[in-house]
């Protein structure tokens, strides 16, 4: 009888390319923070990066298509008074992203679908609730308008972004610095790492851990832990010598791995990316110039190595797109925005295929831009898979969506100067209110330029009419 020596996979073959130079985003001067964050994050129409900034915390927001040279002029979106360390899109609304600071806020800020003429310095909503630094972001998987965030105080809150109310405070879990935090897939339960070096698995809305594992990886450096497909929990992390470890966890018995891997020794933090439609994760090490990745199945050894892309450069960071923004017909499984010191570079994941048809075994239906419960619902004690939607026919993002935020709330917390008017269903709402301001504004700021430049080309009209007179 033949014995199958090599696995059977369909992404046995998946190699990485980075993408030709006219498609990157050059002069981009990175962030220089020394956070263990991505410094990026992408969705189907845009590109954030975390940039360098005087005067405060800033990151540059670029639509997807507007490669090449950005001009050192491009309109930032400034407004922290300290650092941005992390920054996350919101994942039923590509026009809303969130940042966290070294000032101890949240932001959330709407992009609009135009590039903007000056800097976006207002936030749609402040979130105040950290006494220390916000260094991780994660929007829920399936509720609308929540986001937790977690700061140098061991506070993870989770907010309803749509009043600006804290819905969750667990202030009591964590003892010391909290590395990581990830949902699972349907929001219901948390994985987190902290610096005592414990793996937590924590019911939010019991505000209690559920299972717990000490010293998953030994070593004194910081860990990160993701959700897998079938619940089990992926982690990278340090031996006592320092060699860096990946490791795959079951919620259930804590007692031992299912399986622990030696990698190499190096100092970067490993940045596990994990696709649950291919259950590939990819492991991206800061300082690193590769990008290695793992297929996680049911069988032994469970964890099982593809390949690696490398290429010359160290990354400062990383961006991965979602499911949805990826282009099918290519068989383009993933793609990631590497961040060198001045510039941006796709590097795209392919399965090569012959057929140019729709290859539905790559492509089973992936979580869309709809949420599938409302923050009540959710708080309340309901849990939801994802809403999903067929890649087949491609992905097309929505039109600009507002984010809406509750008036009487935002009024709440902000003392009324007078009397109150009623408002008529006519007026506008606060948030077009401001979209209105901001247009205008940006308008005027237009027509100054236009007159000035006009004024500009008078000026050298009448300097060559001088100097024609001159040479008759």
């Amino acid at each position: 009888m033949s014995r199958r020596v090599v696995r059977q996979s369909k992404f046995r073959h998946v190699f990485g390319q980075a993408a030709k130079a006219d498609q990157a985003y050059e002069d981009i001067r990175v962030s220089k923070v020394t956070w263990d964050s991505a410094f990026c994050a992408v969705n189907p129409k845009f590109l954030a990066i975390i940039v360098e900034a005087g005067g405060g915390g800033a990151f540059i927001v670029l639509p997807l298509a507007k490669t090449g040279r950005v001009d050192k002029n491009y309109p930032l979106v400034t407004g922290h008074t300290g650092p941005v360390l992390d920054i996350d899109w919101c994942p039923h609304n590509d026009n809303v992203i969130a940042s966290a600071s070294d000032d101890t806020t949240v932001m959330v800020w709407q992009i609009p679908d135009y590039i903007p003429v000056r800097n976006i310095t207002e936030p749609v909503i402040t979130l105040e609730g950290h006494s220390k630094r916000v260094g991780i972001l994660s929007w829920h998987p399936t509720a609308r308008n929540v986001l937790l965030s977690a700061g140098g105080d061991n506070v993870i809150i989770i907010w309803n972004v749509g009043t600006g109310e804290v819905l969750l405070s667990l202030d009591d879990i964590h003892p010391d610095v909290i590395h990581s935090v990830c949902w699972n897939s349907n929001g219901s339960l948390l994985a987190t790492t902290c610096k005592d070096k414990t793996l937590r698995i924590i019911d939010p809305r019991k505000s209690q851990v559920i299972a717990e594992r000490f010293a998953a990886h030994e070593g004194m450096r910081p860990m990160r832990a993701v959700f897998t497909r079938l619940g089990h929990i992926f982690t990278t992390g340090f031996t006592r010598m320092s060699q860096r470890e990946l490791g795959l966890w079951d919620p259930n018995n804590f007692e031992e791995p299912v399986a622990l891997q030696e990698m190499d020794t190096s100092n970067g933090v490993l940045l596990p990316f994990y696709d649950p439609d291919s259950s590939i994760v990819y492991l991206c090490g800061k300082g690193d110039s590769s990008i290695r990745y793992f297929e996680i199945t049911d069988e032994p050894p469970f964890v099982h190595y593809l390949n690696t892309f490398s290429s010359k450069e160290p990354q400062r960071g990383m961006g991965f797109m979602p499911k949805r923004g990826l282009d099918v017909s290519k068989c383009e499984i993933a793609r990631f925005y590497k961040l060198h010191e001045r510039k941006c570079e796709p590097i795209i994941m392919t399965v090569p295929r012959k057929s140019d048809l729709f290859q539905d075994d790559l492509y089973p239906d992936t979580p869309g831009p709809e949420p599938a419960l409302e923050a009540d619902e959710w708080l309340s004690g309901q849990d939801a898979e994802p809403v999903l939607i067929s890649l087949k026919e491609g992905y097309v993002p929505p039109k600009h969506r507002e984010l809406r935020i509750t008036k009487r709330n935002i009024l709440d917390v902000r003392p009324p100067a007078g009397p109150r008017r009623s408002q008529s269903a006519s007026e506008p709402s606060l948030l077009q209110q401001h979209t209105l301001e901001t247009l205008l504004e940006e308008i005027k700021a237009l027509r100054e330029r236009v007159q000035a430049q006009e004024e500009r080309i008078t000026a050298l009209e009448n300097m060559l009419c001088e100097l024609v007179d001159g040479t008759d």
